[in-house]
């Protein structure tokens, strides 16, 4: 096969960029290596940035969460039995987040994409990809991947890593030229779906005696919810009452207010780690998504980080599509990590002052609850919270 754009990876990120490619007359093939069923059904994030949606409405990919997306104007913390209420709109000029599981979007795009898009195959796994960081002027980048038990070959101007942390892309960049940095959280979330209407209007991040909790939804019949737990917990120890028993304490307040309890249909632990590539771009071959960055959940940045690669991406295939000029291509892995790193160090920050130290003492203990204090009562500490967690601006 032959191409523009080879795709590989057909989560959010990849399905999207070839979207936004198709939309702007720019070929493109996406390669996955997961059938559609497991892409479909596998949970991830469901909190979308004001960009994210402007994205998705862009591509014309957002009729259902147009009519099923849950907008939220705004979060709530909650520590010391007290509740407070942060107001996005209020403190960011209009700004709100919208509710939409990540597997909706999946479905959506790839209803788009297999109805009136470009090719999108399935069970395609990428073997190797060759010529696309060497010097200029070299051959054609190719992506050797076996599809339906045979061996094939997609040629293609540019690839683009779409494949996740454990995807081949991010490797195929030298080790000469690759600088990592990460960072690996001392515990994990215990996450669990519940076939029970959420006990809130909006999502509560909770700092108790016990460490951290979210309550979060997925639509107004399943909540989502976590807890903090230590690295290496195995969800089997823990059975449904117990999780029920934990939430219920750690998202304790002295005040009118229950947390209603259902039937959990799913637990998963996450473990926490925050890590970035660079460089996301090296010959003709770029990273977005998790290929480049990783952060800890607590930000809700994961999936709102791909999605604003892939828009940075999709226009500077435009412009050379366009005009021929590659000088925003140039420039990708640099507008892209600016905006990577506040969403790394956001996110680091929200993780440090809610969750509970494994090896903290009195003295960090005060200092979270200084910090909550302060956004709290300051408006100034306040809005540069909802600013973030609305979502930085693209870069011009």
């Amino acid at each position: 096969m032959r191409t523009t754009v080879g795709i590989i990876g057909g989560g959010p990120a990849g399905l999207l960029l070839a979207r936004l490619l198709h939309r702007a007359g720019i070929d493109c093939v996406v390669l996955e290596s997961r059938t559609r069923a497991y892409v479909e059904q596998r949970q991830r994030a469901g909190m979308l940035e004001q960009g994210t949606v402007d994205a998705l409405r862009e591509c014309g990919a957002a009729d259902r969460l147009e009519t099923e997306g849950l907008v939220h104007h705004g979060i709530e913390l909650r520590f010391d039995r007290e509740r407070h209420h942060i107001d996005f709109p209020v403190l960011t000029g209009g700004r709100t987040v919208t509710i939409y599981a990540q597997t909706e979007i999946v479905k959506d795009l790839v209803a788009l994409q297999l109805a009136d898009g470009p090719p999108l195959f399935f069970e395609a796994e990428a073997l190797a990809i060759e010529n696309a960081v060497e010097e200029p002027g070299g051959d054609t980048p190719v992506v050797r991947f076996v599809h339906e038990g045979r061996e094939q070959t997609l040629t293609c101007d540019y690839v683009v890593g779409c494949d996740g942390f454990h995807g081949i892309a991010r490797d195929t960049i030298p080790a000469a030229v690759s600088r990592t940095y990460e960072h690996d959280y001392p515990y994990s979330w215990l996450g669990i779906l519940a076939d029970v209407p959420p006990s809130c209007e909006e999502l509560i991040y909770a700092r108790g005696k016990g460490g951290f909790a979210l309550h979060s939804m997925r639509s107004t019949s399943v909540s989502r919810l976590y807890l903090q737990v230590p690295n290496g917990t195995d969800p089997d120890d823990w059975p449904d009452e117990r999780i029920w028993d934990e939430l219920d304490a750690r998202f304790a307040i002295d005040g009118d207010w229950r947390l209603e309890r259902g039937p959990i249909t799913a637990k998963s632990v996450t473990s926490m780690r925050s890590h970035v590539h660079e460089p996301m771009r090296h010959g003709r071959l770029f990273l977005a998504g998790d290929a480049a960055h990783i952060v800890p959940p607590t930000g809700a940045k994961g999936l709102n980080l791909a999605v604003s690669d892939v828009r940075v991406l999709a226009r500077g295939f435009a412009e050379l599509h366009r005009s021929g000029s590659d000088q925003l291509l140039d420039r990708y892995s640099e507008l892209c990590l600016d905006r990577v790193w506040q969403a790394t160090r956001f996110s680091y920050d929200m993780t440090r002052m809610l969750h509970a130290q494994p090896d903290g003492d009195a003295f960090e203990d005060r200092m979270q609850l200084a910090r909550l204090r302060r956004i709290t009562a300051s408006r100034a500490a306040a809005a540069e919270l909802a600013v973030n967690y609305t979502g930085l601006p693209l870069p011009p």
